[in-house]
């Protein structure tokens, strides 16, 4: 590949310095890529108002098309980070609006560009804060289509609109997790349950661990307790890492036999139409979630995999 910044008739944010990250990507066969680091664009979901577009100016690559609001990576920085910090340039983003559900990356090699698809949690008016963009609209998701999509945004539509409907959801039995590590944990059972519910805050997993499009899921975690680990917190949202997926895990406590509340809460997820991953490694609660819907169920050695793959 050859990296060539843009030339100088070749307006690219007037109003400020440019970043390293700032140029094109030649792949050999001549395709040009913008951002040396790759790229990165936040779709922000509004169940109510549909997605967050961006009609992008003519001088701009695909001028004139829209698109998500998003751009080239600086080196070092993660794609989640990335797309809100553009976003937030190029469409007024507030922080702590939106939380990432799940990503999908396009790898070519030479480069790779990373959808952030992201639940608005706090709903906004976008403001247009850089040349950039000539409209930015909320556009219902039906609707999408009949904008002149910029060609990227357009061919990776289809699979990403599908995947608006999945919500995957992890019930966890603390007690058979924090119990599968001899760790000590039976001298603190509501400290090592606690440091669970830390672990699995805002964890990623893998689309092929869930069986699920995309590339990685942020997905909601219910962490059922009981005995003497009933009455711990759920994670508090850092603020100091105001753009990452955090603040998803939700702890229920068990009032009688837990094996029958973790049933109860894969049911409910269930009804409510979310693809529910039961994690317990007890093969007669394995029989029992399924039986009550569980698209999957894995043992409490899958998660700790997890958790050192997410590392």
């Amino acid at each position: 590949m050859t990296v060539v910044p843009p030339s100088a008739g070749e307006p690219r944010r007037p109003d400020g310095p440019r970043n390293p990250g700032d140029a094109w990507v030649i792949a050999p066969s001549g395709e040009k890529y913008w951002g040396r680091f790759g790229a990165a664009g936040l779709l922000a979901f509004d169940p109510e108002r549909g997605i967050l577009l961006q009609h992008r100016v003519s001088w701009s690559h695909f001028g004139g098309t829209w698109g998500l609001p998003g751009g080239a990576l600086h080196a070092g920085e993660s794609a989640i980070v990335g797309a809100v910090r553009e976003a937030q340039e190029e469409a007024g983003v507030p922080d702590g609006s939106v939380r990432p559900r799940f990503t999908s990356v396009l790898d070519l090699d030479v480069w790779s560009y990373t959808t952030v698809i992201a639940d608005v949690v706090r709903p906004f008016e976008p403001v247009i804060s850089d040349p950039e963009s000539v409209a930015l609209e909320w556009v219902p998701v039906d609707e999408v289509d009949s904008r002149p999509l910029h060609p990227g945004f357009g061919s990776a539509w289809p699979v990403l609109r599908e995947l608006l409907d999945v919500r995957p959801s992890l019930v966890v039995d603390g007690a058979n997790v924090v119990g599968s590590v001899p760790d000590g944990w039976w001298k603190d059972r509501a400290g090592a349950a606690t440091r669970l519910a830390s672990r699995l805050d805002g964890l990623s997993v893998s689309a092929a661990d869930l069986g699920v499009g995309g590339t990685t899921w942020f997905p909601e975690i219910a962490l059922v307790v009981e005995g003497r680990a009933r009455g711990i917190s759920a994670p508090a949202p850092d603020e100091s890492v105001e753009l990452l997926p955090s603040g998803v895990v939700s702890v229920v406590d068990a009032d009688a036999a837990g094996d029958d509340t973790i049933v109860a809460e894969v049911e409910r997820r269930v009804r409510a139409g979310q693809r529910v991953v039961a994690v317990t490694s007890d093969r007669e609660l394995q029989d029992r979630v399924s039986a009550v819907g569980a698209s999957q169920v894995e043992s409490a050695g899958w998660l700790l995999g997890t958790f050192d793959a997410a590392r």
